[in-house]
């Protein structure tokens, strides 16, 4: 049996309530958002984020002491899967909207990247691991 270093994480929001003199809501949100004071804050561990990984080392060592492993995605924070994927989206997207000679898309190029790319979306969403690593055996 091999072993492994892992670290895992999980977000607890920090947050502040504090009154801003405004004319209009989207000023007082900017106003909030530029405040760096941050005196008071509370934080709320009943909102606290999954649990998701964040490096991960060959061994019992150190971490950071030696080359981190690749963390199959599913692994990662779901929030940011999504962000990532919503870039592979966005690129498909475009090969519909732009084709390079003004006609039809190429079929095989688009055809085969739209299911995976639906594949991988419907999976972030269950919480599953991605199409392409079921077992998630790295």
């Amino acid at each position: 049996m091999t072993t492994f270093t892992v670290e895992s994480t999980y977000r607890i929001p920090i947050y502040r309530q504090r009154s801003y003199h405004a004319d209009r809501l989207a000023e007082a949100c900017r106003l909030a958002i530029e405040d760096d004071d941050w005196e008071g804050q509370k934080e709320d561990y009943e909102s606290a984020g999954e649990t998701y990984v964040t490096g991960a080392w060959p061994g019992d060592v150190t971490p950071y002491s030696v080359p981190a492993l690749s963390i199959p995605s599913h692994f990662g924070e779901a929030l940011q899967r999504k962000a990532e994927h919503f870039e592979v989206l966005l690129g498909l997207l475009k090969v519909f909207a732009l084709p390079p000679d003004g006609g039809l898309a190429d079929e095989p190029f688009w055809r085969q990247r739209v299911h995976a790319a639906i594949a991988k979306a419907e999976a972030i969403l269950a919480g599953a691991c991605d199409p392409d690593d079921e077992g998630g055996a790295s």
